[in-house]
């Protein structure tokens, strides 16, 4: 801690190197003026602790020099001393807040070294219970600033924060650019001329804040520039992040009350809550467009997956569309002969319409599965799904000697989900059974019940998933084919998890591979 600094003044010469003798001796630094006067000047220029001060002086009186060093420098203890102790003096002592009174001549030493220690606790004291009185609506400050991420209004928060609890009119947050100058991020009131913007760029090199009061102490050049610009005191204070260069003023008008060292104190920690909060805004704007750029890939993914996988559906696809339409040719070619009894060209009528209806189904399932980024969760019947996706894919399945064995364990219940990804699914996980069974084989489809949802498992007899690379198969780009895009696991992966549900490959069932899906109702 450092020294305190004692200023003495008192117009009898003898006294003041009395006092200046016994308090050196104490461990203090002391200063002696003899001329109310020039110790009025002094306290303009020069940051004191305690003033020591005589009360009976010719043309200025003690009260008269603690009235100015009270206006100058409110943070320093106040001790006054005289010859002529009355009940008045002491009264007016304690009505102009001096933190204590002692008596000449001293009998002791010792009795002026001890009411000196005393003044300056009682100051500490009162300052202390001034700071904590002042710190306690900073909590509120901290929450509101802390809960809000967007950097604009948070600005506007950190201003009006500095403005209420420093009691100015005036407060600017300057951020340094590249260049090593500052732009003007927020102002209210005045906005500060070039000579303390150069000011701020010596305070964020020095990182040492700067208190400056129109009357003093400090230094008269700033006190001028002050002047000029019709303030009566100004704070600035550093912020210095690695992310984050700024500087914060505040400042308040010629009629206001100076700043005070607890001041000061008061905007260094809102200063370093906002620090925090512009921080927490800059990663929380850094983590949104992560996720943005994230859901972005997501999607591109998924449609890129769906288009290989229509790829290599392309043949079911078109047979499947092919059969209604041949039985609608088929049916109008019949139902156009004129020896055709009505009744016959009725029925014929009939089977050619609800071919189109399947036709129509069909391909507005297609167009649901190609179509990008439908996400609206709709009542699925998983067991219908299935069948549809086996009646689509009959004839690649066919082609590829692959036999499908269903098993429905007791009533399937509908879950909450989006059909097209669910359906994307399960064609990917019977496209990878068709590619694994190159001989031909049997996926078994086990679908049931559980609590919470619906288990579906797939089980195939073809050449498996080896042992090593089990643990990467669901991630990006990692294929166990010649010719795979490394992509259908994780896409499915992604979607079921989206769900709520898990998609996870059972190692222990064999042969072949076994991948078992939970989704649950309520999606």
């Amino acid at each position: 801690m450092e020294t305190p600094l004692i200023f003495v003044v008192d117009d009898e010469p003898g006294i003041a190197m009395l006092c200046n003798r016994l308090l050196t001796r104490a461990g203090y630094k002391v200063n002696v003026q003899t001329d109310p006067r020039e110790a009025i000047n002094y306290l303009r220029e020069n940051r004191i602790d305690l003033l020591l001060v005589d009360i009976r002086m010719p043309e200025v009186d003690g009260f008269e020099v603690i009235q100015h060093a009270q206006r100058l420098q409110p943070d320093a203890a106040m001790l006054i001393m005289t010859g002529h102790g009355t009940v008045e003096t002491a009264i007016r002592a304690l009505r102009q807040g001096v933190d204590g009174l002692i008596l000449k001549p001293f009998s002791k030493g010792s009795e002026l070294v001890d009411a000196v220690k005393l003044a300056l606790a009682d100051s500490q004291q009162k300052r202390d219970a001034a700071r904590i009185q002042t710190l306690r609506p900073l909590f509120s400050v901290t929450e509101s600033l802390l809960s809000e991420t967007r950097r604009e209004p948070l600005l506007d928060l950190i201003i009006n924060a500095i403005c209420g609890h420093l009691h100015c009119s005036h407060a600017a947050c300057y951020q340094r650019k590249e260049d090593g100058s500052f732009s003007l991020l927020a102002l209210r009131g005045k906005e500060l001329p070039q000579p303390f913007l150069d000011l701020i760029v010596r305070v964020d090199a020095s990182a040492i804040p700067l208190l400056i009061n129109l009357d003093g102490p400090g230094d008269p050049l700033l006190r001028k520039n002050l002047s000029d610009l019709e303030l009566g005191a100004l704070i600035l204070v550093p912020i210095l992040r690695p992310s984050l260069r700024m500087v914060l003023c505040a400042a308040r008008e010629v009629t206001d009350p100076p700043l005070r060292e607890a001041d000061l104190e008061l905007f260094q920690i809102l200063a370093r809550q906002a620090a925090v909060a512009l921080e927490n805004s800059r990663l929380y704007a850094e983590q949104l467009d992560y996720v943005r750029k994230v859901e972005e890939s997501q999607k591109a993914l998924l449609q890129a997956e769906k288009m290989a996988a229509a790829g290599r559906l392309s043949a079911s696809i078109a047979h499947e569309v092919n059969n209604p339409l041949q039985a609608v040719q088929n049916c109008l070619h019949l139902a156009g002969r004129e020896d055709l009894p009505q009744e016959k060209r009725a029925e014929y009528f009939d089977l050619a319409r609800t071919e189109l209806e399947r036709l129509i189904l069909t391909v507005r399932r297609m167009l649901d599965f190609y179509r990008p980024g439908a996400t609206s969760q709709e009542d699925v019947d998983l067991a219908e799904m299935l069948q549809y996706i086996l009646n689509l894919m009959s004839k690649q399945l066919s082609e590829s000697n692959v036999k499908i064995v269903v098993d429905f364990l007791g009533t399937i219940p509908t879950i909450k989900a989006v059909g097209s990804q669910i359906q994307q699914v399960f064609i990917n996980l019977i496209l990878n059974a068709m590619d694994a069974m190159l001989e031909g084989g049997i996926l078994n489809i086990t679908t049931r019940p559980i609590k919470g949802g619906v288990e579906v498992i797939f089980q195939d007899n073809g050449r498996g998933i080896p042992r090593e690379k089990q643990e990467n198969i669901f991630e990006p780009f990692f294929s166990t084919k010649d010719g795979g895009t490394g992509l259908g696991l994780t896409v499915s992966y992604n979607i079921v998890t989206a769900h709520g549900g898990t998609l996870e490959l059972l190692p222990e069932r064999g042969p072949g591979a076994c991948f078992r899906i939970f989704l649950p109702i309520g999606g």
